[in-house]
C-alpha cells in the first residue's frame, strides 16, 4: 500500500492508509493502547483496543519503545476529542521496522554538546526540522532573486595553493608532494569571474577557518553565501543590491514559515524596509559615545558589545533591525579593498548588522593592477604565492564589489537562536570532528 503522510489524513477519513514514522509516545492502558506516531509532516494518534482478537497485535504494541521506526496500517477515523487534529488511526497492522533501545541517550533539554553527540536523534524533533525547512526556503528564495537578476552560479575550489584571505586561519593539508590549504573564502575566484566577464555571480558553499574561538557565532567549517557584481560605481551599489535581495528572502521565509517560526521559537520575523540605515564607522562610534557606551579606538573594528549597542540605537532612531556600517580603516580590511582617493586610509567597505550581530562583510574591490600591487606591498602581503590572483587584473578588469556571510548566522538570527551550533546540520569546532 502506498505510504500516506500524516498531513494528508484530513482528506482520508474512512479510508485505509499506511503511515511510516517513529514512535513519539506510547500509553499502554488497561483497555486501550495508544501510540503517537511522528513522521516528517506531523503527529498521529494510533489506537488499539484490548481483546482476544487483537491479542497478538496488543503484544506487539506492548513491546514498542520510544523512537522505534514503525509502519502502521488501519482506518482513519474523525474524533473531535482527539487533540492531534481531531483524527486517529484504528490500528490493524503493525510492522516494527527497527526497534529502538529502551533508554535514549538525550532528551530535548539535554546540554547542547550532548545533543550534538547524538545529533541525528536531536534532529528528529519537529522544531529542529523546521530550522532546515527554513534554510531550504531561504536558499531557494536567494537563488530565485539572483536568477531574476541574471546572476550566474559558480563553484570555486576548496583546495588552494595559498591563502585566500590572510595566513592566520588556514588549515593545511597534504597534497601529493606539497602543502595545500582549505579555502577560507571564494573571494579570489569570485573576482576571477569578474575578470572573466561573468558580470554577476553567486556561490553557496563550504569554507574553512582555523579559528580557535568558542563563541556562539564561530565555527571552523560553515556554509558561506557569496556575491560579486561587476561594473559598479561604488560599494553603495553593492549595499543597495544586498538590502533588496535580503528583504526578498525574508519576505518569502515569513510568508511560508512565519507563523510556525513564531509559534515554535517565540520570535517574530520582521521583513525590513529598504533602504537600510547607513552610518560610517566614525559616526557609529560617535553614536555609541553619545549613548553612554564604550567605543573602540579610531583604528579598530566594532567589538560584539558595540555591535549590540549600535543596533539598539539604530533601531530606536530608525525603526529598522538592520544597519550598514561603512568606511572601515585600511588597518582592519584586506589589501584588495578599494580606498577613497582623497582618504587613502579609508576603504570603500561595509558590514551589515542585524539584531546586534555582524551578518555580512562587503566592499568595492580594487581592480587596478598597479594600485593592487601597491596596497599589497603596503600591507606586507607576499605577492609571489598569489601572483595567479594578481594576474586576473592585468588584462582589463571591471570595477566590482561584493559581499559574503555565513548561512548559519543568518539562520541563527532569523530563528532567534543563541548559537550557530543549533542551526548547523553537523557543527565543526576546535574540539569537534564527530559525528
Amino acid at each position: 500500500m502506498r505510504r500516506t503522510f500524516i498531513e494528508e489524513l484530513p482528506q482520508k477519513i474512512g479510508e485505509q492508509v499506511t503511515i511510516r514514522g517513529w514512535v513519539n509516545a506510547l500509553r499502554d492502558q488497561k483497555r486501550m493502547q495508544f501510540i503517537v506516531v511522528r513522521d516528517e509532516t506531523g503527529l498521529l494518534q494510533v489506537v488499539l483496543g484490548k481483546d482476544d482478537q487483537a491479542a497478538q497485535l496488543n503484544e506487539q504494541v506492548s513491546m514498542l519503545t520510544a523512537e522505534s521506526a514503525v509502519t502502521v496500517g488501519g482506518t482513519v477515523v474523525a474524533d473531535e476529542r482527539v487533540k492531534l487534529g481531531g483524527l486517529e488511526l484504528r490500528l490493524e497492522v503493525l510492522e516494527v521496522d527497527s526497534l529502538a533501545e529502551p533508554e535514549l541517550p538525550i532528551a530535548p533539554d539535554s546540554a547542547l554538546d550532548k545533543r550534538i553527540d547524538w545529533r541525528y536523534l536531536d534532529l528528529r524533533r519537529p522544531d529542529r526540522r523546521l530550522i532546515f525547512e527554513v534554510q531550504t526556503t531561504a536558499e531557494h528564495a536567494m537563488r530565485e532573486f539572483w536568477r531574476a537578476e541574471q546572476f550566474i552560479e559558480i563553484h570555486t575550489p576548496k583546495l588552494m595553493g595559498s591563502a585566500s584571505e590572510s595566513g592566520a586561519e588556514l588549515f593545511k593539508v597534504e597534497y601529493f608532494d606539497r602543502t595545500a590549504y582549505l579555502a577560507q573564502s571564494p573571494q579570489f575566484y569570485k573576482q576571477m569571474a569578474m575578470a572573466a566577464g561573468f558580470g554577476r555571480v553567486f556561490e553557496i558553499g563550504p569554507v574553512f577557518r582555523a579559528n580557535p574561538s568558542f563563541t556562539s557565532r564561530h565555527d571552523t567549517e560553515f556554509t558561506s553565501v557569496d556575491v560579486e557584481i561587476a561594473w559598479i560605481e561604488s560599494h553603495d551599489d553593492v549595499m543597495s543590491f544586498q538590502e533588496r535581495w535580503l528583504a526578498h528572502v525574508l519576505a518569502v521565509v515569513k510568508d511560508v514559515h512565519g507563523e510556525e517560526i513564531e509559534r515554535t521559537f517565540d520570535t517574530e520575523l520582521i521583513v525590513p524596509a529598504v533602504p537600510f540605515p547607513r552610518v560610517t564607522l566614525a559616526e557609529a562610534k560617535e553614536l555609541l559615545r553619545e549613548g553612554g557606551h564604550d567605543a573602540p579606538g579610531a583604528e579598530h573594528d566594532l567589538d560584539p558589545p558595540s555591535e549590540r549597542a549600535l543596533s539598539a540605537i539604530v533601531k530606536q532612531k530608525h525603526g529598522n533591525e538592520f544597519a550598514f556600517v561603512t568606511d572601515y580603516p585600511t588597518s582592519v580590511r584586506p589589501f584588495y579593498h578599494m580606498r577613497y582617493p582623497d582618504r587613502p586610509t579609508v576603504t570603500k567597505s561595509f558590514d551589515l548588522l542585524w539584531r546586534g550581530i555582524e551578518l555580512t562583510t562587503g566592499a568595492q574591490r580594487e581592480h587596478r593592477y598597479e594600485q593592487l600591487l601597491a596596497q599589497a606591498e603596503e600591507k606586507g602581503v607576499e605577492t609571489a604565492p598569489i601572483q595567479y590572483y594578481l594576474d586576473f587584473f592585468r588584462f582589463g578588469a571591471p570595477p566590482h564589489g561584493g559581499f559574503g556571510f555565513g548561512l548559519t548566522r543568518l539562520l541563527m538570527q532569523m530563528l532567534g537562536q543563541d548559537n550557530v551550533r543549533e542551526v548547523t546540520f553537523l557543527y565543526r569546532g576546535p574540539h569537534r570532528l564527530e559525528p
